[in-house]
């Protein structure tokens, strides 16, 4: 591809060199590029690509794009100078690509929880409809029917749009996209063009990454702010930010909710461990899915197929069948002694009550509630003594474990969530580091009936402790236990 080609729509402010020359690859890393490679001097959060420049030129790159100019240049290199190599990566990927976005009914699903299972069931209600799709989560990504393993919830610009176009050669005709707060802040979506957006919620979390919670409020706003008039945007109208999140943006705008009027409405009629028998625009329908997060997770799926020109019975036929995605309120019974084992990637104080008071409503007479529950290393302190405050306040019993430590000495962590307890909580916890042994416990603990739930990390596969990811499956541990107990 002729590099003058890709620079469409990319601000810039100066070149040094020709820009008729033929190009093979994008890279931001270093250590990949080649003769043929356009390098992208990305500001990263713990690395700036500008240091690289000398190398890379020295490897004789064809090209390299960056915000500073270096001192010096390198003969047969074309240099380019932009106002913002981060948009400038992505609006260059999308060109290299194709504009796969362009033909595609790209949907960004945002917000801080119910992002997963808002992505997931739009794909697969689309399979169901017949329609290829395609999926980028946090779980897996998806190109019809074949899996793609997921390391980001939204991968880099290069790698987002390199996945577009496969999906697109692929045959697919929708692609339904988790689109994180990083995301949107690193411009890793710059570029794109989205057919329509969807507003889950927003609480306490990420920051360690923003900061402040305004911050984090203004960067998911802005997502909706940069829609095209041709978009459509749907927000929940119960959350307290679902107007401000659309005030702005030229898209179609719609709502759903449980508690108001809205161009998507619903109503809970019944809620327990078959499932959710609820209205939704005046139509009953019995859905596999638990729980009011739930509830709002189907309203947000119903709307966007709808906004897409899906018949709306045929919608709801489909979505009445479908389970939810992989470690979200994913739950498991023992044998004899019918212990339910609920394993939820809860990971922020929100979302916690969320579940634990979806399991309190469950209860049918005096079961007992026992929550394992740990918080990350390196992520924001500063919920950690609110998820301990939620998990014993919800809670019968709290076994607080580690999550994933990452560079954090794991029994640090787990005081943090020790000073938002008081007199009364400290009663109903004991604190375990391994979280293997603190599962066992749990079950230990259990007697018939009684409902344990393991939460923080759902449907992840490791623990990572000082940059190692070790093997561990909360599912799959509360497996093993429940096999021992029936031994």
């Amino acid at each position: 591809m002729n590099l003058r080609d890709i620079l469409y729509k990319v601000n810039i402010r100066s070149v040094q060199g020709g820009l008729d020359l033929s190009v093979e690859d994008l890279q931001t890393d270093s250590r990949k590029t080649n003769q043929h490679s356009v390098f992208i001097a990305v500001k990263g959060v713990h690395v700036d690509g500008h240091g690289f420049i000398p190398e890379v030129a020295g490897k004789g790159v064809a090209a390299v794009i960056c915000e500073i100019m270096p001192d010096s240049f390198q003969e047969g290199v074309t240099y380019i100078q932009v106002e913002d190599s981060a948009v400038a990566a992505g609006r260059i990927a999308h060109n290299f690509y194709g504009q796969p976005s362009e033909k595609l009914q790209l949907v960004g699903v945002t917000g801080t929880n119910g992002k997963t299972t808002i992505a997931t069931l739009l794909y697969k209600l689309f399979t169901a409809l017949g329609s290829t799709a395609g999926l980028l989560s946090t779980v897996q990504n998806q190109i019809g029917d074949k899996t793609v393993p997921a390391t980001h919830t939204t991968p880099d610009a290069i790698s987002l749009n390199a996945l577009l176009r496969q999906m697109l050669d692929e045959g697919c005709t929708h692609v339904f996209m988790e689109t994180s707060s990083h995301a949107i802040h690193q411009h890793r979506i710059a570029g794109l063009r989205y057919a329509g957006a969807i507003f889950s919620n927003i609480t306490h979390d990420h920051l360690d990454y923003h900061k402040t919670f305004d911050e984090y409020i203004r960067v998911k706003k802005s997502f909706f702010d940069s829609l095209p008039s041709s978009a459509f945007a749907i927000s929940n109208a119960d959350d307290k930010r679902g107007t401000v999140m659309l005030q702005n943006t030229n898209a179609k705008r719609y709502f759903y909710s449980l508690k108001t009027a809205a161009d998507f409405k619903g109503k809970i009629l019944e809620n327990n461990l078959t499932g959710l028998v609820m209205t939704i625009n005046d139509q009953e329908v019995h859905f596999r899915l638990i729980g009011e997060f739930n509830a709002y997770n189907l309203l947000a799926v119903y709307g966007a197929a709808l906004c897409l020109g899906e018949d709306k019975q045929e919608v709801l036929r489909c979505l009445s069948v479908l389970n939810g995605a992989e470690g979200r309120f994913d739950y498991i019974v023992s044998g004899r002694e019918r212990i339910i084992g609920i394993v939820d990637y809860a990971h922020t104080p929100d979302a916690l009550i969320n579940v634990l008071m979806t399991i309190q409503k469950l209860r049918k007479g005096h079961e007992q509630i026992i929550t394992v529950v740990g918080c990350g290393g390196d992520r924001d302190k500063t919920k950690r003594p609110i998820m301990g405050s939620a998990a014993c306040e919800y809670s019968d019993k709290a076994i607080f474990t580690s999550d994933n430590p990452r560079s954090e000495d794991p029994e640090q962590i787990i005081k943090d969530m020790e000073t938002g307890l008081n007199t009364a909580a400290k009663r109903k916890y004991i604190a375990i580091t391994d979280r293997k042994e603190a599962i066992r416990k749990a079950v230990s603990l259990a007697a018939q009936e009684d409902i344990v739930l393991i939460a923080g990390k759902g449907h992840e596969k490791y623990q990572e402790t000082n940059g190692i990811k070790h093997p561990f499956d909360d599912k799959q541990v509360l497996l093993e236990m429940f096999e021992l107990l029936g031994k």
